[in-house]
């Protein structure tokens, strides 16, 4: 039987002889080498050209479908779906409407309704630039896709486009080699391979061609998968998934199938936008309603009640959140992180939890020797990574040690070029090992020259150790290194500072119990022995028998230096760290002890089976809680579920994650942060922050700035909406009090929503983090933008405005002596009045945005001039206001007329009511909050 997958159906197919589909699978790697060549039609030779052209043409290419992008004009297109664009499109139109309505036509309703369009355009752009071009910047996943590899065919070696490759194609790996497609091995030697990509593992996994009882199909020993890597040996696969088809390709399925989840702002927005929206038009129909039956015409109460929706609408809120959150982009980006969607540097600072992967994102990714013991002695090794700078204390004693186990490796350490770091070619394990011996101060070429190799025996799953042979002063010398439990087996001495005792039962206990001590701190433990041996070349168990134990070296992947400082404002700030992993847990632990998660004595500690065994309650008591907790040996299924789980509760969930098995998480979490420079193309095609310097610190450093968002999007609603009761109150009160005309136009408050306003805005929107942002835990899920303590400040300061204004237009209305009755719309008072109610809210406005940029500070102990951009915005808007009021061509277009030096200084007056107001509110909270003295009951 042939055992393939075709691209018309999604299920196995097994074709027979004659081709036609049985229902069922067989997994390829419980069969022989012999069976499987027959399965999957393919012989010791490869296929034959005719028939890889046919299974090309009935599978299709091995590649995955090129990430789903849309177009330019559909990404631009969606910045109109927004429903604050949709209520200020509707606004035009209905503006447009009421000009065409009109006798005579006024052309302040046409530039009304053109200003509004333009605002709608512009909210649109700022949007589209930013996401545009951070989409840009994304790789596609074909990028870790190899582009050649090397295949027999017709018994001939040949070179093929992966694409090309095709289920049965025999395909040729060795060290280095990026796997092409799902493979099972029929020969192997020395294999080792990266699946980290796949699994999340940080150290290299041996494979080979024997025949695998495993009932997982990716635990099978004799399977290798696209995208990982082939760290030593040589070996022979057959294809026996493409595309879509191979593991690579599910977790892609996964990755595609994952809903895309709206951050916590686009929910309060969307939340906020319906309300405004609501409130102003309910409130127009009401004055529009009210105004019919006093005999008004309908087309100018129609005028009017669209002047009331206007006023309540913050046409420059859309400009102001989107460049406000542009600014967060760009200070994330000078900490190295790239944000792909504006709203995603506020959901940063919702965070309740992070979900951080292991390997590359704590770890550098670089095996180090840190411990050294040879018979009661330990030393400990300086420096990290592949860099062979350190030192080893007393290198003396372990000199020969440290030799043996340099002269037992098959991979090379690179220095770095063009800038690049210390890499190693080969098993990064070995690496390792190099790198202690360097900082030894042996020169690894002089010591290869010295003792040049003339027998190998390379490591295999049975025998956990490899050994080679060395042609030393004419002496035949072993050296052997492997896991500490097999080599010791072999040993029948210990080498004791340099001299070679008897290994009795106790030392051999003594040692057992040092390696089992050094693994339970999560090191990978390795024995080194050597013997002289007398064997043949081809005598492997003679030259692996009789050793004499030098010792054993202790290695990690060690967590980057400054993980912990970001793990503790992390904790400061109320975020809980939950690891999860594809690595042992007892490494997990260890490192997540080093870098300060964990640090009680018994955290939570589960592995993907005992989630497998878990139903959807049972994961919902592990996640519960503000405990520690360590997930391990876990797939993509098991990082989707418990991240679903962890929304469940309530909770704002950020997944951090390298490899191509953190993409699914990455993009169903409320906020996915990939790593930038080690990561995966999928990884970070899924995560819509990615970090460029793969610095957890920056995700710390990008919490603080999304807060700091988060408090500067509330100054500027508090900023933007108290001025809208200030511009709704002269309208109200001139409906209820009989007066004819509106005290302020549409095109008056559009002149303050986009003129005045918008910079003053920004300005706030640009202010700092405040000292203690990473000090408070994080705001609850359920609290709206528009809590009960923003909407007191809106009324409180509202309100004083509004009384403001108010008073000075129905103080110049009533000191003309003119009856309401008799006012029009050209009459010279009327137009000093609507000027002054403008100019009132633009000098008030000033003075608010110094009341609102601190909560409970004073703004004088803030410094009053602390923000000079927000002083320099504000003056802009009242030397806007005087051209208004002072410019012919300003005043004809806006219907204003010029205001005395008197004019001003009552407005001055009325302006600094609400910073004066704030300022007593400030002291008295101050004075609530401030400690009483000892015995002070009262």
């Amino acid at each position: 039987m042939n055992v393939l997958r075709s691209r018309q159906g999604r299920k196995a197919a097994t074709l027979t002889s004659t081709g036609s589909p049985v229902e069922t699978r067989m997994r390829v790697h419980a069969l022989a080498v012999d069976e499987v060549f027959s399965a999957l039609g393919s012989s010791t030779g490869g296929l034959t050209p005719d028939t890889v052209r046919e299974r090309l043409t009935a599978f299709g290419p091995n590649t995955l479908p090129a990430p789903h992008r849309r177009s330019g004009w559909r990404q631009l297109a969606s910045q109109f779906t927004d429903l604050f664009a949709i209520v200020l499109i509707v606004a035009s139109a209905v503006t447009f409407l009421a000009y065409a309505l009109e006798e005579p036509r006024q052309t302040g309703t046409a530039q009304l309704a053109v200003a509004i369009a333009c605002v709608v355009v512009l909210n649109a752009g700022i949007g589209f630039a930013q996401e545009y071009s951070a989409e840009r910047t994304a790789q596609t996943l074909q990028g870790m896709v190899p582009h050649h590899c090397r295949v027999l065919r017709g018994g001939r070696p040949d070179e093929v486009p992966v694409q090309e490759l095709v289920p049965g194609d025999l395909v040729m790996l060795e060290a280095g080699d990026t796997v092409p497609a799902d493979c099972r091995l029929v020969e192997a030697h020395d294999l080792a391979v990266d699946n980290a990509a796949i699994t999340g593992e940080s150290e290299p996994v041996a494979r080979t061609a024997d025949s695998s009882t495993e009932g997982e199909a990716a635990q099978a020993r004799n399977l290798v998968f696209m995208g990982t890597d082939v760290v030593t040996g040589v070996a022979r696969g057959l294809v026996h998934a493409t595309g879509r088809s191979t593991e690579f390709g599910r977790i892609y399925g996964l990755t595609a199938a994952a809903p895309r989840q709206k951050t916590p702002l686009q929910r309060e927005v969307a939340w906020m936008a319906r309300r405004v929206a609501g409130t102003a038009l309910a409130v127009g129909l009401l004055l529009f309603a009210v105004r019919l039956p006093t005999g008004q015409d309908a087309v100018p109460s129609f005028v009017f009640a669209l002047g009331v929706m206007v006023a309540l609408v913050p046409e420059g809120l859309p400009a102001t959140l989107s460049v406000s959150l542009a600014l967060g982009v760009r200070r994330m980006a000078r900490h190295q992180a790239l944000v792909k969607k504006l709203v995603a540097v506020e959901a940063l600072g919702s965070t309740t939890v992070v979900c951080t992967d292991k390997t590359g994102t704590l770890t550098q990714a670089e095996m180090t020797v840190v411990r050294v013991w040879a018979w009661d002695q330990e030393h400990t090794v300086t420096g990290v990574g592949y860099a062979p700078r350190g030192e080893v204390s007393d290198p003396a004693p372990v000199r020969e040690l440290l030799r043996s186990a340099a002269l037992c490796c098959d991979a090379r350490l690179l220095p770095p070029s063009d800038g690049e770091r210390w890499r190693v070619l080969g098993d990064t394990t070995e690496g390792a090992l190099l790198v202690a011996a360097a900082k030894a101060g042996l020169d690894l070429a002089v010591e290869e020259a010295a003792a040049p190799r003339t027998v190998e025996h390379p490591f295999d799953s049975v025998r956990k150790l490899m050994s080679t042979v060395h042609e030393e002063n004419g002496t035949r010398r072993v050296r052997v290194k492997g896991a500490p439990a097999e080599v010791l087996n072999r040993c029948t001495r210990l080498d004791d500072r340099g001299e070679a005792v008897d290994l009795t039962a106790a030392r051999r206990t003594r040692v057992a119990e040092t390696a089992d001590r050094m693994a339970g701190q999560g090191l990978r433990v390795l024995a080194v022995a050597e013997a002289v041996s007398a064997g043949s070349a081809d005598d492997r168990d003679q030259d692996e028998s009789g050793l004499t134990l030098l010792g054993l070296e202790g290695m990690m992947d060690p967590p980057r230096e400054e993980v912990r400082a970001a793990v503790d404002a992390c904790r400061r700030a109320g975020i809980r760290i939950v690891m999860v992993t594809g690595d042992h847990p007892l490494t997990a632990e260890a490192v997540a002890r080093r870098v300060g998660i964990v640090r009680t004595p018994s955290p939570t500690v589960a592995t993907g089976a005992r989630l497998d065994e878990m139903n959807d309650v049972a994961v919902d008591r592990l996640v519960a809680g503000t405990g520690e907790l360590l997930l391990c040996r876990v797939s993509p299924e098991h990082k989707m579920r418990v991240v679903t789980a962890l929304q469940r509760r309530g909770e704002v969930v950020a997944v951090t994650g390298d490899g191509a098995n953190d993409a699914p998480a990455l993009k169903h979490a409320d906020i996915g942060v990939a790593m930038g420079a080690s990561g995966t193309d999928v990884a970070r095609e899924a995560a819509e922050v990615v970090l460029l310097d793969d610095s957890f610190t920056s995700i710390a450093v990008a919490v603080r700035l999304g807060r700091g968002v988060y408090q500067n999007i509330r100054k500027f609603l508090v900023y933007l909406f108290s001025h809208n009761i200030g511009e709704l109150a002269p309208i109200l009160a001139a409906t209820f009090t009989g007066f004819p005309l509106v005290p302020i136009t549409a095109v008056q408050v559009l002149a303050i929503d986009l003129g005045s306003d918008v910079l003053p805005a920004l300005a706030l929107g640009a202010e700092p983090p405040e000292s203690d942002v990473m000090d408070r835990p994080p705001r609850p899920r359920r609290e709206r933008l528009f809590s009960a303590d923003v909407v007191r400040r809106i009324l409180f300061l509202g309100g004083i405005q509004a009384a403001g204004v108010c008073a000075v237009f129905f103080w110049h209305i009533n000191a003309s002596g003119i009856p309401y009755a008799e006012f029009s719309y050209d009459d010279p008072v009327y137009r000093e009045a609507i000027t002054l109610v403008q100019a009132g809210i633009v000098v008030s406005q000033f003075f608010n945005a110094l009341a609102v940029r601190t909560e409970h500070r004073s703004v004088f102990e803030a410094g009053l001039l602390g923000n000079p951009r927000l002083i320099a915005a504000g003056l802009f808007g009242i030397a806007l206001m005087a051209a208004i009021s002072y410019v012919p061509l300003l005043r004809s277009v806006f219907h204003t007329a010029p205001l005395t030096p008197g004019d001003w200084a009552v407005l001055t007056i009325v302006g600094v009511l609400p910073l004066a107001a704030d300022e007593l509110r400030k002291l008295r909270l101050r004075r609530r909050r401030a400690p009483r003295p000892e015995g002070d009951e009262g």
